[in-house]
């Protein structure tokens, strides 16, 4: 069946069809991404499953270099031992909650001074933004934190690992430019309607954000759960350390011996594969948490970082 489209000049038949075949060149493109695509992930996925070959393999099989992406000599030893220390899970759970608070807090401040410093009406403004991204360039150094820290009886507690840290300047200015990107008329309706800035903010502003939001809540649980060195500085108490200061005395050989309890023999198969099986017991939860925010990642980022 052929259709007629109206124009200026009368009608003229169209095409037999309504949509348009692809190009040679386009499919030749669409191939040429589609096998790129597929070399990245395999670039990117392949020293991640030799870390996991590594981490179930013999020490035998890891010194002689056996182990690709399959595991040679399966076995469990390193897990057994790391994992039989009530010290591990002690520090899990740390690790656990020192992310959780640390990621609300962090958002909670987040949102609320990105959302101040993106009206243009705001008086100081200006002088917010630079003092954010003054902080950028510019910090006390490591003794004067420390002494800060101390000072502030925040050593040895929750807190000096979350308050140091809890807003990332990098973070901060994409959620402002975020928000900038907001119809601004939505917030003068909900004024006329009575609503206050806060109310505004919570009942519209933030139901609109969840793609961004969900992006910071990635990106700050990532950086504090992978955290060490705070709690490394702050904290002189094993109990309290997060479970990445635990594996990192497990790499550095400090606390092999007298935390597994391990054999010579263990020793030996400890120290072939600790550092695989530190890198798996890390990253592994935050992979069962990123597909429940992965498809708000790209948008978040890129709404959040390009103006128009």
């Amino acid at each position: 069946m052929v259709t007629t489209v109206e124009t200026a000049a009368g009608p003229l038949p169209a095409r037999k069809g309504s949509l348009m075949k692809d190009s040679r060149g386009y499919r030749v493109f669409k191939v040429f991404n589609v096998v790129a695509m597929l070399g990245v992930v395999a670039v990117t996925l392949y020293p991640f499953l030799m870390i996991i070959a590594r981490s179930f393999s013999s020490d035998t099989a890891i010194r002689s270099g056996q182990v690709n992406i399959w595991p040679v000599g399966f076995n469990l030893t390193t897990y057994e031992l790391v994992m039989s220390d009530a010290m591990f899970w002690t520090n899990y759970k740390n690790t656990v909650i020192y992310t959780v608070v640390a990621t609300a807090i962090a958002l909670v401040l987040t949102t609320c001074y990105a959302y101040v410093i993106s009206k243009h009406h705001l008086r100081g403004r200006t002088v917010l933004i630079g003092i954010a991204v003054f902080t950028m360039f510019f910090n006390g150094g490591l003794i004067p934190n420390y002494v800060l820290i101390t000072s502030l009886g925040l050593k040895n507690s929750l807190w000096a690992i979350v308050l140091p840290n809890a807003i990332s300047v990098f973070n901060l200015l994409v959620m402002k430019a975020f928000f900038e990107n907001l119809p601004a008329e939505l917030e003068e309706a909900a004024q006329i309607d009575g609503l206050g800035t806060y109310r505004i903010l919570w009942k519209i502003v933030i139901p609109l954000s969840k793609a961004v939001i969900a992006t910071m809540l990635l990106f700050y649980a990532v950086s504090f759960w992978n955290s060490w060195f705070a709690a490394f500085l702050y904290m002189d108490k094993s109990e309290l350390f997060p479970v990445t200061v635990y594996l990192r005395n497990l790499i550095a050989g400090s606390s092999t011996a007298q935390s597994t309890g391990a054999a010579a023999a263990d020793v030996a198969q400890v120290s072939a594969n600790i550092q695989s099986v530190t890198m798996v017991l890390t990253v592994l939860p935050i992979l069962c948490v990123y597909p429940f925010v992965q498809r708000y990642f790209v948008s978040g980022v890129m709404l959040g970082s390009v103006k128009g």
